[in-house]
């Protein structure tokens, strides 16, 4: 069984839509288009089809986790998640996010942590570099 198959599968018992597969991705901050994704579910002789890789797979099955769970801070309950997908599907809309009984607030954290989920300033990948090829250009 391949990882398309596996992905296949997970779709059609999910009853997941390709905007909400690429919704689960950025989940664990995984870029991918829809496009693409379309390419996985795709017969094998078709020339647009795609094989989908151990790392597309992994990302998808670690965002499902989110999706279905929730965060530790912000826990959910997977049968909730699944029967608003069954709703939506059946009304052809996007799934609603319903309104649960008020919670506690958590206890605040001191400040002198800063929280882990700020964005931070990117820094180039890769520095410039000189190549020496065994060749001086000033002689």
């Amino acid at each position: 069984m391949t990882n398309n198959d596996i992905f296949k599968k997970l779709r059609v018992a999910l009853q997941l839509r390709d905007d909400q597969i690429v919704e689960i991705l950025e989940l664990v901050d995984f870029r991918i288009s829809k496009g693409e994704i379309g390419n996985f579910f795709r017969n094998e002789d078709h020339p647009k089809f795609m094989e989908c890789g151990d790392q597309v797979l992994r990302n998808f099955l670690n965002g499902l986790v989110i999706h279905l769970r929730g965060t530790k801070e912000n826990p959910k309950n997977p049968m909730d998640v699944l029967t608003q997908n069954k709703e939506a599907v059946k009304t052809g809309g996007k799934p609603e996010v319903k309104a649960k009984a008020p919670q506690k607030p958590a206890a605040k954290k001191p400040m002198g942590k800063k929280p882990a989920f700020k964005a931070k300033k990117q820094e180039p990948i890769v520095e410039k570099v000189r190549f020496k090829n065994g060749k001086n250009k000033n002689s």
